[in-house]
């Protein structure tokens, strides 16, 4: 069945339909945005579909970006579909075979430039990836670190929900730590969302330290 919704042709810009001059220039209505989100949601299962979290159940990967979407909506108040569509995707260029020609052919350039802020460059080693998502945190634009932000809570939440197959507890540690150096830098973006991350950070140091005096005893 064919939809009845049609998305005029655009160049880099599907969020603006460009008429014959600038009084005709408009924003998307509500049936042409929902279009381009759930072609989004459609777009990045495919990409996602082969793909499993690592935890005991492997869960679907594209439960991830789908629940930082969620998160940016539900906690963060952001309601741009620039940056929910971003969130959507940001995973897909770095985990999957999409290219960001990919992203911006089909969502447009500030999507892609947004994913491609987000992205990581996976010719260098693991930890060369991670002292490179601190340094350049502070650098990102607005939406990049809305999606940065987002995406750490969602992973540190699973984190607590379940530790990955094959993580010791050094390794669950090293990545609350390091996530925080990354958060830190994305600073005075969006209270809500930093709130929620501080809140897990005051948990996780309130666990380490009743672990640590319960273990004082057996080591006196």
């Amino acid at each position: 069945m064919e939809s009845n919704v049609s998305i005029p042709s655009v160049n880099y810009n599907p969020f603006t339909v460009v008429g014959s001059c600038n009084l005709c220039t408009r924003e998307l209505n509500n049936d042409e945005l929902i279009f381009t989100i759930i072609k989004c949601v459609n777009f990045a299962a495919i990409k996602h579909k082969d793909q499993r979290r690592l935890d005991e159940e492997e869960t679907p990967y594209i439960n991830h970006p789908i629940g930082v979407a969620n998160i940016l909506i539900q906690e963060g108040q952001i309601h741009d579909p620039v940056t929910i569509v971003a969130a959507l995707l940001h995973d897909t260029v770095e985990d999957t075979a999409t290219t960001f020609e990919e992203i911006e052919n089909e969502f447009g350039t500030e999507v892609c430039n947004i994913v491609r802020e987000v992205t990581d460059d996976k010719s260098l080693a693991k930890q060369e990836r991670k002292k490179l998502q601190i340094k350049n945190a502070p650098k990102k634009s607005y939406k990049a670190k809305l999606v940065t932000l987002a995406d750490k809570l969602y992973n540190l939440r699973d984190l607590q929900r379940a530790i990955p197959v094959g993580w010791s507890q050094d390794r669950v540690k090293e990545y609350f730590k390091w996530s925080k150096a990354v958060i830190d830098g994305c600073r005075k973006t969006n209270f809500s969302l930093e709130r929620q991350l501080d809140l897990i950070f005051a948990e996780r140091i309130s666990q380490e330290r009743y672990h640590c005096a319960c273990k004082k005893p057996l080591m006196s």
